[in-house]
């Protein structure tokens, strides 16, 4: 994509840009990891939802991934009959479950208490599983560990052991990593699967390795794909992986006009028309986005700042080869996952307006007015 020309293309702002043509390209280089390996795979949706990307994914996945009846239902109408739905969720409802259990081809219950309670209520067809939590902790830091310690996320693969018991299960579900560019994690979390339960996986109809993985940002795909096959092969079971932030992360861009400069304790700070509240990670986080105009070690250091009241609503220090101006455009680029899907209008400032990008040309999918706002906050 030709920033610098798309910049010029956009007349207002902020401005969320997908890029249709590189989301095609991630899903046709994960099939070649899917061919090779056997594996079915499913977009977790919770990265970004919009519905233009779940039309583009449908033709190069085998179903969505849940965690919500509004994602199940979202997900539902853009699949129709083609295609799986998995579910897990620590916070399955009873007032919804006649509702969402009709939508789902497989639910992956969180503890042994919510399987025992909802198998109570009544199970349709939906293939029945348990998320298990190995008690493996790949990362250093507790927000994003699914393992830590006193995890709300899956059964205790010693609880699930001692019960020693799968044949009322079809399938597991499990996820150990966020953002990884290593498969060690995985690997490690399969041998000891097998450890605990051996030959009972053969009773299961399915295993769902679930995601966290950044395969574009991985050399070697071998170990993966022979990990994949060896448990097809040994137990006879499907395998489903769900990718998320892997596949619509560098999809995204973006497109911001700076609206003020001044000096502050003796640096540039430069006000922008779009916010943290915008791409939330980078408060909760504090996670430094990439910018298409910076430059490491340029001449002009500059604060980049959101337009809300919020102290802390900073973007960070960039460097620039001049200063900017007001009504320079910049471009934070790589902001698929995980932004649009958290973005509030905290102040009243309004929601990026959203642009697929295609063969060259910009299309308008949605802009939002004050009457979204209004009905928000308005009972009427």
């Amino acid at each position: 994509m030709d920033l610098q020309r798309l910049k010029a293309q956009i007349d207002n702002s902020p401005a969320f840009i997908i890029d249709t043509n590189e989301l095609q390209k991630n899903f046709a280089q994960l099939q070649t990891l899917r061919q090779q390996s056997g594996c079915k795979v499913l977009y977790s949706i919770k990265a970004l939802p919009f519905s233009r990307v779940l039309e583009t994914t449908k033709p190069w996945v085998d179903g969505f991934a849940v965690s919500s009846l509004f994602e199940a239902k979202l997900a539902s109408e853009c699949l129709g009959i083609n295609g799986s739905l998995h579910l897990t969720t620590p916070g399955l409802r009873p007032d919804e479950w006649n509702e969402l259990l009709p939508l789902l081809s497989h639910i992956s219950f969180n503890s042994l208490s919510q399987y025992q309670r909802f198998l109570a209520i009544g199970i349709n067809s939906t293939s029945i599983g348990l998320r298990v939590n190995p008690k493996l902790s790949f990362l250093n830091d507790n927000r994003f560990d699914p393992c830590r310690p006193h995890s709300k996320l899956g059964v205790d693969i010693d609880e699930l052991w001692q019960t020693n018991d799968l044949k009322n299960l079809k399938g597991l579900q499990l996820h150990t990593v966020f953002s990884s560019t290593d498969y060690t994690p995985i690997i490690k979390t399969v041998e000891k699967l097998r450890q605990y339960f051996g030959k009972q996986l053969a009773q299961l109809d399915w295993l769902n390795l679930g995601g966290g993985y950044l395969f574009k940002d991985i050399k070697d795909h071998q170990p993966y794909i022979h990990l994949i096959s060896a448990l097809k092969q040994d137990y006879n079971l499907d395998v489903f992986i769900e990718p998320g932030k892997a596949l619509v992360n560098n999809v995204a861009y973006l497109v911001t006009t700076v609206l003020d400069c001044f000096i502050s304790d003796g640096k540039t700070i430069a006000i922008l028309d779009t916010s943290v509240n915008h791409h939330p990670e980078v408060f909760e986080y504090q996670r430094k986005l990439d910018l298409h105009e910076h430059q490491a070690n340029a001449k002009y250091p500059i604060i980049l700042a959101g337009s809300s009241c919020l102290a802390g609503d900073i973007f960070g220090e960039y460097q620039f080869t001049q200063p900017l101006n007001i009504g320079d455009k910049l471009i934070f680029k790589n902001v698929g996952a995980y932004s649009l899907i958290k973005a509030n209008r905290f102040n009243g400032y309004n929601l990026p307006t959203i642009y697929s990008y295609q063969n060259q040309e910009l299309h308008k999918e949605k802009q939002y007015q004050y009457t979204d706002y209004r009905q928000q906050w308005s009972p009427d």
